[in-house]
């Protein structure tokens, strides 16, 4: 046997051991934390990239990702704060990797039809999902995080690698745009209705 062999079959060996040692939650644990993630992470990508494929991509990934993962804590707000924190950093990776004219146009996609009761309440209004799709990736993002995910501004500050103090702030602004958008379409459809 030469030694070239016998290194990459120790290699070999390295490789599986590390891989398993990465995995740190059970079959049993994993599924659960599955079940009380997946469709909220997957409406929260779907509403910050407006691409329903490109959303289920991105939540396969954040949770392969996730598990080989070494997380500081067993907590689970903690490890789904990770997650979306994942998440949203695939998210970011691939807008910059993406051309600017290739980049989906939030207006024309079809309709995002969401699993989680949340994400469909705001989806079936139509006036809140046209004036989402006026703001900014980062104000949508902020917006979803505090009232549709319920997260506090430090969970918040967390998963979009920003600092928490900032986070007040940032979803005033996001609110104050959102409310001069709805309302400026509401102005709009009084004078189409009165044309």
């Amino acid at each position: 046997m030469s030694t070239r062999e016998i290194t990459l079959t120790e290699l070999e060996s390295s490789k599986v051991g590390a891989a398993e040692e990465a995995f740190q939650m059970d079959e049993q644990a994993f599924r659960l934390f599955y079940e009380r993630t997946a469709r909220p992470l997957w409406s929260y990508l779907a509403r910050l990239t407006g691409d329903r494929a490109l959303a289920e991509d991105l939540t396969q990934e954040s949770y392969y990702r996730f598990l080989r993962a070494s997380l500081k804590s067993d907590d689970e707000a903690y490890q789904k704060n990770f997650l979306f924190r994942i998440g949203t950093n695939l998210a970011r990776d691939h807008w910059r990797r993406t051309p600017r004219a290739e980049r989906v146009d939030v207006e024309t996609t079809e309709t995002l039809r969401a699993h989680d009761r949340t994400a469909e309440r705001v989806q079936q209004s139509s006036d809140m999902g046209r004036a989402l799709a006026h703001l900014k990736p980062r104000e949508r993002q902020l917006l979803w995080l505090a009232y549709v995910e319920g997260s506090s501004h430090n969970e918040i500050a967390e998963v979009c690698g920003l600092r928490s103090k900032s986070i007040r702030l940032l979803l005033f602004r996001a609110r104050r745009k959102l409310a001069e958008v709805l309302r400026s379409s509401g102005e709009e459809s009084k004078m189409k209705a009165g044309s």
